[in-house]
């Protein structure tokens, strides 16, 4: 049943009974009662517009573009200003939703360890910066939900023991039962922390200046409810759950994926899909993929949920020439379960992330792509595991420069080869997400890298806005073809029905030298067979392995030509794609 046709009651109900699974019936009633009086002041959002936007909460018009809020600069203006500019001129009409990354104060990790969630850093601009593009493109921000900064108030009240901050977080020992912990990094878990009242022992999933928060305790989940209710009156669209699959401890566990932690993204959801109409939950859960999955729950949990296995899929194919792997793991992602969908991305702020292909890839396979990643100029981030080893974690690198070759070596493909793997991602089933690196074509930033010795910074360049008006008013340049091309490349994905988000999608089985897949609209008016030679060699593909009806005209729709059937054989170049539909 719809949220909101729920009663009054229904809608209790529902709610007491996941809080109930986080925190156990004896405090149920009370918990419950708190978060509704949180909204006691708002009417449930109205139906009748709620209910065109379960039927249109996306459609093959949608285009996510990744940011920072800094990734633009120009003279003594605000960044988020200088942002706005650059989204204007180039990007109104092609992208649907800004996800500007972590934009309030912080200490480190490039605004993840948040220093107050209420706050536009004043560095950046300030909320009307926000709101201004809240108002010309749907905004994706980030709630940084599992830890905060070390220098925040609460984690200083923790220290001093004052509340609220005093039962806020975790504190621990290496005493503790902590061995099956899942790690996505190689520092210490337990980190000692010196107060006025001596050392402290907190848990530290990410680093020492980012400290987990309880979740065991009400008060702190109310304080988030709290949290989101303010973003959805910034207008902000969609909330991403940073981390969130370790945002429930219990000593014992791994302390990821725990039930609890779904529940608490089932309550999250409840409650915004009853007081706000069409705001969205994506989860960021950078985990193996049969896990990531789970964050759909019963269609209440997680509207989006990333293709994380996508990325070192989709670098391992074109690095290796050979898609057995997007092939098998195409063949195994169910369709998205009604009301939900995939985000689908290459590259990101973070890296390509390895743990996403764990069960796919052998570890040699692996080891083998990451030393080819360094011979390309990337740097490698490594985990810990239990055996007090560690694994690569993820590759850091733009995804520019990780198509400058093969497992051959560099070639003079790189810009072709970019081009094919971001057509491979426009298409599948899901929403696309451009970081704007990608978008703008940029290679490995070794200055700052050098100047922050953090390995991440190498894809986390910013850009003058004057230079990117230069340099996109250069045809010769790279970033100038790739930039155009891939807006082109939109506008046209943009008008195929096959292409919505949860359009029908069939893989297809080529050879190992190209990946296609099939996508058929909803009404089933359109068809798209989506094909990509990903190999520096040309490859014939037998027009009967596609299974076209010679009865109709197919047009390939990237280079705008008519398909001849005749000769029974289709002569794709290196790294050449078609989408070849019947209706255009």
């Amino acid at each position: 049943m719809d949220v909101l046709s729920l009663t009054k009651q229904e809608f209790h109900k529902r709610l007491s009974s996941h809080v109930e699974c986080i925190y156990g019936k004896e405090n149920t009633e009370d918990i419950v009662n708190r978060i509704l009086d949180v909204f006691v002041d708002l009417q449930p959002a109205d139906l009748n517009v709620e209910a065109d936007f379960v039927n249109q909460a996306w459609n093959e018009s949608d285009i996510y573009l990744i940011t920072y809020g800094n990734s633009f600069f120009y003279d003594s203006q605000k960044p988020l200003h200088v942002l706005y500019q650059f989204l204007m001129k180039y990007m109104k009409g092609v992208v649907s939703t800004v996800h500007i990354l972590p934009f309030f104060p912080y200490s480190s990790d490039d605004g993840f360890a948040v220093t107050d969630y209420k706050q536009v850093n004043p560095e950046l601009g300030d909320w009307n910066d926000i709101n201004r593009i809240a108002q010309q493109f749907d905004l994706m921000a980030d709630l940084v939900i599992n830890h905060i900064s070390s220098k925040s108030d609460w984690f200083q009240q923790f220290l001093n023991n004052k509340k609220p901050g005093s039962e806020y977080f975790i504190e621990a020992d290496h005493t503790d039962d902590i061995a099956k912990v899942v790690r996505p990094r190689a520092s210490e878990l337990i980190q000692t922390v010196e107060s006025p009242l001596g050392q402290k022992k907190v848990w530290c999933t990410f680093s020492a200046d980012q400290v987990d928060l309880d979740f065991s305790n009400p008060d702190l989940f109310l304080e988030f409810i709290s949290i989101l209710r303010f973003y959805m009156e910034q207008g902000v669209r969609t909330i991403r759950l940073d981390a969130v699959a370790f945002l429930w401890k219990q000593l014992g566990t791994s302390c990821i994926n725990l039930s609890q932690t779904h529940e608490i993204v089932k309550v999250l959801r409840l409650i915004i899909e009853r007081y706000f109409s069409r705001a969205l939950f994506i989860t960021e859960t950078n985990i193996p993929n049969i896990e990531n999955l789970k964050y759909f729950g019963n269609s209440n949990e997680a509207h989006i949920i990333y293709n994380f296995s996508l990325p070192p899929l989709l670098l391992n194919a074109m690095w290796a020439g050979n898609s057995d792997y997007l092939v098998r793991w195409s063949m195994s992602l169910p369709p998205a379960p009604l009301g939900c969908t995939y985000l689908n991305f290459t590259a990101s702020h973070d890296g390509i992330g390895l743990r996403p292909a764990e069960g796919m890839l052998s570890d040699s396979e692996i080891d083998s792509l990451v030393s080819g990643m360094r011979d390309f100029g990337g740097e490698v981030t490594s985990r810990a595991i239990s055996d007090s080893g560690e694994r690569p974690y993820e590759i850091n690198i733009t995804w520019m420069s990780a198509m400058q070759g093969t497992s051959a070596g560099k070639d003079g493909y790189q810009i072709e080869r970019f081009l094919c793997s971001q057509i491979v991602m426009l298409g599948l089933e899901g929403i696309p997400a451009f970081y704007i690196h990608s978008l703008l074509a940029g290679e490995n930033d070794y200055e700052k890298l050098a100047a922050t010795n953090h390995k991440r910074s190498i894809n986390r360049g910013q850009w003058d806005l004057e230079e990117v008006d230069s340099i996109l008013s250069d045809y010769t340049s790279n970033s100038c073809k790739v930039f155009y091309e891939l807006r082109r490349l939109i506008k046209v994905r943009s008008k195929q029905a096959a292409f919505h988000p949860n359009a029908t999608q069939y893989t297809l089985h080529l050879g190992q030298s190209v990946f296609g897949f099939w996508r058929q609209s909803v009404n089933r008016d359109q068809s798209i067979f989506a094909i990509h030679n990903i190999t520096n060699a040309s490859q014939e593909i037998s027009l009967a392995n596609i299974n076209l009806i010679c009865t109709d005209t197919w047009i390939d729709l990237i280079a705008w030509d008519t398909i001849d059937l005749t000769g029974g054989v289709l002569v794709l170049k290196p790294y050449q794609c078609v989408w070849i539909t019947n209706k255009a």
